[in-house]
């Protein structure tokens, strides 16, 4: 497959998720190579941060980081899944503020305007990263596995003390299309109990109950659910765009269990070291 970029500029807004910042993002079409390059345009000189160049965190509280100190863009996750979901390699992102807008929470509000915009197959060949042995981080009971396989699937399980999310298992073999309709429309969540100490921390500042899953024992605050299993389709997404932080798709078997961005974190790591560095 060749590398793609979008074939128009379009302009995405809003508030930041966990800032609650005002946040603004100009896409614009990238030559082939250039690969997905984040400029902070609200900064003196305009620092610039490419995906494939390892500048990732180590898994902020609740939300994927790309760059460092100042120049740093958050939570970035569900951007990233859209990119993926679009095989999209190289595109330019112009932001003012430190943080993505949260759009509905999910990856709708990136992936219906990038699809609008148009989807332009260019000349060089895609990169990807096949895994060729077995890769597995862990943490406590916590853990992500990658096998080697000729496709992308997923197997997820979570486990929650609240009802409303209990103990779930998801599996899915993951394309543009399964994606879009199985993967995309789910939002990100927190637990009620968690609420108001995530607020006091100074997250969670842009959560409505329209972006933000807020779980108490009977189900979601002020909403209701997308899916039955809405949660755990969303820990997916999450999955997903966090692996896109190396610029390039992955092909393999993935096994999460209780994983979360900081096992994320340490997985791109190694596939960075294993895969991609030259």
């Amino acid at each position: 497959m060749n590398q793609k970029t979008i074939s128009n500029i379009i302009t995405l807004s809003g508030r930041a998720l966990q800032a609650g910042s005002a946040s603004e993002m100009v896409l614009r079409p990238a030559l082939e190579g250039a690969g997905i390059v984040f400029k902070r345009i609200d900064l003196c000189g305009a620092p610039r941060v490419r995906l494939r160049d390892a500048l990732f965190s180590d898994g902020e509280a609740r939300r994927t980081t790309i760059g460092a100190g100042p120049a740093a863009v958050q939570t970035v996750e569900h951007f990233l899944a859209a990119l993926w979901a679009l095989e999209i390699d190289n595109l330019e992102v112009d932001i003012k503020g430190q943080e993505l807008p949260a759009m509905d929470g999910s990856a709708l509000g990136f992936l219906e305007p990038l699809k609008e915009a148009g989807i332009a197959e260019q000349t060089e060949a895609r990169k990807v990263i096949k895994v060729t042995e077995p890769e597995r981080v862990e943490e406590g009971n916590s853990s992500l596995s990658l096998i080697p396989d000729d496709s992308f699937n997923v197997s997820y399980f979570i486990d929650y003390d609240v009802p409303s999310i209990g103990r779930k298992k998801f599996e899915i073999d993951l394309d543009h299309d399964s994606f879009e309709k199985e993967i995309a429309p789910a939002r990100t969540f927190c637990l009620k109990k968690e609420a108001e100490a995530l607020l006091a921390s100074g997250l969670g500042q842009g959560a409505t109950l329209e972006n933000t899953l807020v779980m108490g024992d009977d189900g979601p605050v002020g909403t209701t659910l997308r899916f039955p299993d809405e949660p755990v389709r969303h820990k997916i997404l999450d999955l997903v765009g966090d692996l896109y932080m190396l610029g390039r798709p992955v092909i393999a078997k993935v096994v999460a269990e209780r994983s979360g961005h900081s096992l994320n974190s340490q997985m791109i790591k190694l596939l960075y070291e294993k895969y991609v560095k030259e």
